[in-house]
């Protein structure tokens, strides 16, 4: 249980503007570069640059990624789909803070 929680508090915090390599991006979801790959393929995350090895990833694309992990795990959500609804929460969040601009 001690070694479970000290997992759980392990972390680092990326502001949006921070750039992650493809390997980062790997190692701080914990998944193969061939995953991260078929994000990309799927349009869940787009990074900058021209071939894997040159691929740069914004701050929030490590949340997307674990978000579309979460969802092929936990609902069996393919990731066209995890695009889809990322892509909607997004959107909903964008929604909410015009609303909130408004009040």
């Amino acid at each position: 249980m001690n070694n479970e929680i000290s997992r759980l508090l392990t972390g680092c915090i990326l502001e949006e503007e921070h750039e992650l390599t493809l390997g980062e991006l790997c190692r701080a979801c914990t998944v193969h570069a061939d995953y991260i790959i078929e994000l990309v393929d799927a349009g869940v995350l787009e990074p900058a640059g021209r071939d894997a090895s040159r691929w740069r990833f914004e701050g929030v694309s490590l949340r997307r990624a674990r978000i579309a992990l979460r969802l092929e795990h936990d609902l069996d959500i393919n990731y066209a789909g995890a695009a889809l609804i990322l892509d909607m929460l997004d959107e909903v969040e964008n929604l909410r803070a015009q609303l909130n601009r408004m009040s």
